[in-house]
């Protein structure tokens, strides 16, 4: 159980450092467009779906950080290199549009522009580039900065019938513009929905997964990619297990994992064979028949997938918990972590609300010595690998009392226990709109950002 905030070690204190984003009334509801709201009372507020951020992700450095959302917007933010100031301060830097919505007329079925997932490759110039992918197509986005060029004059070069020809002379200012410019563009390779993409350590090529396959790309080329795992059978009835994530080894370029539906998590080598349909381990905690019940397969379908930073671990993310797998031990997972077990006697009302089907993200610290995982009520767990302790902490503006404000640790109450202070939290008060499903650590810094509905919460250590 998560500690008083004298009893923890230093590793679990947090301070808040900035949020962005408006406000979020726990009473809000949530609006397909900003035209649904016309014409409503005006006692009832409501939250535009496309403000909703989908995905989060630091830079290798870790200097920047980027956010998609529901509206198929990338915006980036700066951390405050000065040496005034909080150093784990992000101010913005620019905002582009990466995806549109669009339509399948073959298939009649509108292609969402949400971001599904954003993926940094290494920096090697002044430009910044960056992967963007919503349900069918992923983007290469090269962003830089240049500067403004006005015209100064114009200058007279010939003469054509008494008319003189004036060209236009352009010189650079001191002013700066951030451009940024879809390079190329990845299409017509999924026929299922996108869930995830990795860049590979050789930064040459990058893996793009859907439901039933995974491809690879090289990132100099649109127009090819290459079938590594098909789970597709010749009959659609037979069907028992989707992909639901994958990700790259960071450091071996040909070893990537990916997570299926039944709670399954798979290591594949390239070398092996061009395609990897039959893999080179296989990670699950088997269930004692007799302990199962009509929620097993869904609590058990892998949400995510990560390797530790050094490559050795394997983090996977289901419903309720986060397992720590070794990479040479397939037989159990060396650590499990529950995240939210005051929720298992609610299990039959959040499958009635189709809570039970949210997809949770889990993160590494960027020295692989802590683990996080997001819940609802803005809540989120962070867990100390080394010692086992852990603190539930949540991203509310409410309990936000200065620029420098230690995080208190929450307390779930149950049963019938009554909350004595504003860090009790009773199950039966848990808001199911507000949840932390995306989040990201830096790499180097004890810096956490956290994607709460329309709001991205940076906290530190």
């Amino acid at each position: 159980m998560a500690g008083r905030l004298d009893s923890l070690p230093e590793s679990l204190v947090w301070n808040f450092s900035q949020v962005f984003g408006d406000r979020v009334e726990p009473e809000e509801e949530i609006a397909d467009d900003s035209n649904q709201c016309v014409g409503l009372c005006d006692k009832v507020r409501f939250l535009v779906v496309a403000d909703i951020i989908s995905t989060v992700k630091f830079s290798h450095d870790g200097e920047y950080l980027a956010t998609g959302d529901r509206g198929g917007r990338v915006v980036l933010f700066e951390r405050n290199q000065s040496d005034m100031g909080n150093s784990a301060e992000y101010r913005f830097y620019t905002e582009f549009q990466s995806h549109e919505a669009e339509f399948d007329y073959l298939k009649s079925m509108e292609i969402e522009e949400k971001i599904n997932q954003i993926q940094w490759l290494k920096r090697c110039n002044n430009a910044h580039i960056l992967l963007t992918t919503n349900d069918k197509t992923v983007k290469l986005w090269k962003v830089k900065e240049r500067p403004v060029r006005i015209e100064a004059e114009h200058s007279g070069v010939g003469k054509r019938r008494s008319h003189s020809i004036h060209v236009p002379r352009l010189v650079a200012t001191n002013d700066i513009e951030i451009d940024a410019r879809a390079r190329r563009v990845f299409a017509n390779a999924h026929t299922y929905h996108i869930n995830s993409i990795s860049v590979n350590s050789d930064e040459e090529t990058f893996l793009s997964a859907d439901d039933l396959r995974i491809n690879l790309w090289n990132i100099s080329i649109t127009d090819k990619a290459f079938n590594i795992v098909d789970m597709k059978p010749e009959n659609m009835d037979d069907l028992t297990e989707v992909i639901t994530c994958a990700e790259f080894h960071p450091l071996d370029c040909n070893v990537f994992i990916y997570g299926s539906s039944r709670g399954t998590t798979k290591l594949a080598d390239m070398r092996a064979a061009a395609l990897c349909d039959s893999h080179a381990k296989q990670y699950e905690v088997q269930v004692d028949e007799a302990n199962k019940s009509f929620f097993t397969e869904i609590l058990s379908s892998v949400s995510d997938v990560k390797f530790s930073p050094d490559g050795r671990y394997i983090m996977t993310r289901d419903y309720l918990t986060l397992k720590i797998w070794d990479v040479a031990m397939e037989k159990k997972p060396v650590q499990e972590f529950s995240l939210h077990d005051f929720l298992k006697p609610k299990l039959c009302d959040l499958y009635e609300n189709d809570c039970i089907f949210d997809k949770f993200e889990g993160i590494w610290s960027g020295d692989g010595k802590s683990v996080m995982g997001g819940s609802y009520s803005n809540l989120f767990h962070i867990f100390d690998r080394e010692s086992s302790d852990d603190v539930l902490l949540q991203a509310s503006r409410d309990a936000i009392e200065g620029p420098t404000h230690v995080l208190t640790p929450i307390n779930v109450l149950s049963g019938t226990e009554q909350p004595r202070s504003r860090y009790d939290i009773h199950s039966d008060q848990i808001n199911f709109n507000q949840k932390i499903m995306h989040a990201a650590w830096h790499p180097s810094r004890p810096i956490m950002a956290l994607a709460a509905v329309n709001n991205l919460y940076l906290f530190r250590q």
